[in-house]
């Protein structure tokens, strides 16, 4: 079985809540909902029912929609239908997929103001106003957004609870690891970024550490967000497609800002605005904003139309760079494992880092500025983050860097808004004229 953190964050839900809220988890498909879902309700409560609203029988529906008035008989009939007996303060019901039937949802406030049982949901797309229209949201939801597996949760699936206590020791002394025990992690993180944080997928290549395995999974997964793409974008689904499809050549390039110019040369960002927010309200994809003010609110200062569009999963992306042949056609595994990235494949540690970054935050920013004229505002900065009244510029680089002429020209033109400037690298810990070098192991510590 899988260990994720939210597992916690549930706990203390329950403790702390005590009824008075129902708690929703948000994440996209296939990133382990459904199973944490009901393995906390399993080890948590006396019983459980869990209502699957993807497959739920038409007389459940129509328990919600004509029996709700009555509680006392919308519980009986829902316990006699699961055979299961429901114990006052001691039972958790959990609506899974809850978008697919919104009635349900709307009746959360008064099954909470009821106080007998406790309430979890879990969807997906429960943002888009079309899983929201002609319902009233209700106010007593906790929400918690459950990601992919990050890095930690990753060594423990390995069966190793010992090594990221070290790298927050490590960080937190901003002192290096030691060849022997950075190659071991590096090598650790190579692994996570191959596989991604997908469970069936770290599941599938945990049997024998197989990565052809792992590939199918997530040819699987990758598809299936095609059919919802499908299913729910209806109206623009083609202009998702191109949006979606063209995520790694985008990212290729040196300056990964989303181009629309690459999937029509009269395409205009009001057009593909939609696209671009259903693969973000999916949580799909991990959207960075060009922040033109990098001061400590940066979202006051976010450009909409400039972005960098990253995979929520980077073994996902990986898989979906060579979608069209098999994996053994697969250059980036081997490119990874050896250490052998090009420039135009370095897209993929930038998008891990995003990804770990994600973790912590709603919003991701970056900075960039073209200045043809003026070299000296000419710049891109990776990731901007607040780190207490300040903000710390990101770059990510290669091992083989020769400069940070960008990061130089930011710290100079801004240096009374930022704090420690990074550069996360495949080395080890470092600091070299007042810019912290980290591996890249330990960005989700920034």
């Amino acid at each position: 079985m899988l260990r994720r953190k939210i597992y916690d964050e549930l706990l203390e839900w329950k403790h702390s809540s005590k009824g008075q809220t129902a708690v929703m988890i948000d994440g996209a498909r296939r990133v382990g909902k459904s199973f944490i879902a009901e393995t906390f309700a399993r080890q948590e409560y006396r019983s459980y029912i869990l209502i699957d609203f993807g497959n739920a029988p038409q007389d459940i529906l129509d328990l919600f929609l004509y029996d709700s008035a009555d509680l006392d008989l919308f519980f009986a009939k829902l316990s006699a239908f699961y055979s299961t007996v429901l114990y006052q303060r001691d039972s958790l019901i959990i609506f899974d997929e809850v978008q697919q039937f919104p009635r349900a949802r709307q009746l959360i406030k008064y099954l909470v103001a009821d106080g007998r049982y406790d309430y979890l949901e879990t969807g997906s797309l429960i943002r888009l106003k079309k899983n929201t229209e002609n319902i009233i949201i209700p106010s007593e939801e906790e929400h918690k957004e459950l990601h992919p597996l990050d890095f930690e949760e990753f060594l423990w699936a390995m069966g190793d609870e010992a090594t990221y206590p070290l790298i927050q020791k490590y960080y937190e002394m901003k002192k290096p690891l030691g060849q022997a025990l950075h190659r071991k992690i590096m090598n650790d993180f190579r692994q996570y970024i191959l596989v991604g944080g997908m469970p069936q997928s770290v599941l599938a290549y945990l049997n024998g550490k197989d990565f052809a395995a792992s590939d199918t999974v997530k040819r699987r997964i990758l598809q299936l967000y095609r059919d919802d793409i499908t299913k729910f974008a209806s109206g623009y689904e083609e202009k998702v497609f191109a949006v979606f499809d063209g995520i790694p050549g985008q990212l290729s390039k040196k300056e990964k800002k989303y181009m629309l110019s690459s999937i029509d040369t009269n395409a205009r960002f009001r057009s593909y605005a939609d696209s671009f927010i259903w693969l973000r309200e999916a949580m799909i994809t991990n959207t960075c904003f060009n922040a033109t003010d990098p001061s400590v609110g940066l979202a006051m200062s976010e450009d909409h139309a400039t972005q960098k569009c990253y995979l929520a999963d980077t073994g996902l992306l990986i898989t979906q760079t060579f979608m069209d042949g098999s994996y053994t056609d697969n250059e980036l595994y081997r490119a990874v494992l050896f250490d052998k990235l090009n420039i135009n494949e370095g897209m993929i540690m930038e998008n891990a880092v995003a990804q770990m970054l994600r973790t912590k935050r709603e919003r991701l920013f970056f900075y960039s500025r073209s200045d043809v004229v003026h070299r000296e505002n000419h710049m891109e900065i990776d990731f901007l983050i607040k780190q207490g009244k300040k903000i710390s510029p990101v770059e990510v680089k290669s091992a083989s860097y020769r400069a940070h002429s960008s990061l130089d020209k930011f710290r100079k033109k801004f240096s009374a808004k930022i704090g420690t400037p990074y550069i996360l690298y495949t080395k080890d810990v470092m600091e070299k004229d007042g810019v912290w070098h980290l591996p890249l192991y330990m960005a989700e510590l920034l």
